[in-house]
């Protein structure tokens, strides 16, 4: 029986330099959201019909995402990789918003707050169907669970 879902997700720490504790909070939030409820199967068929759940690995290295997936038992079933060029500019701006949002929890008036955070989810979610594009035909996701996986790639790319 299909079970397409994630059930475990484990990012690539060697790629990922330093991260603020906000980012560590976005982190945690975005694994535990994503584990909680997702809608992940790849599309190509196995040969004893496996359909989940899966356990997936994210690493990025020479501007392209892998994502490794795992059946239940551990056992590898493929992994798909992903060019990130596409990616380069939303993760800039996604990034930069949410400095702006960290700055202005600290300082500025709710109606502020919620201005940046409004911009924020825009470009967050922009780059969710994306990402959903680019997997189309390879892995098929709902529009959540390519929201939480933005997130964890932009964590990947923090370089300190």
């Amino acid at each position: 029986m299909a079970d397409p879902r994630i059930i475990n997700v484990e990012l690539d720490e060697r790629t990922i330099l330093w991260r603020s504790a906000d980012i560590e909070q976005e982190r945690r939030i975005a694994i535990f959201d994503l584990i909680e409820g997702n809608h992940f199967a790849p599309q190509r068929v196995h040969a004893d019909g496996y359909a989940g759940p899966y356990k997936i690995s994210l690493s990025v290295e020479d501007g392209r995402l892998g994502i490794a997936i795992h059946r239940a038992d551990d056992s590898h079933l493929e992994t798909y990789v992903l060019g990130l060029g596409r990616f380069r500019r939303p993760i800039k701006d996604y990034f930069a918003i949410c400095d702006s949002y960290y700055a202005a929890i600290r300082n500025a008036t709710p109606a502020q707050i919620e201005t940046v955070d409004m911009a924020r989810r825009g470009i967050h979610n922009e780059a969710a169907e994306l990402l959903k594009e680019r997997l189309e035909g390879k892995i098929e996701i709902d529009f959540d669970t390519a929201r939480r996986l933005f997130t964890l790639i932009c964590v990947l790319h923090i370089k300190g």
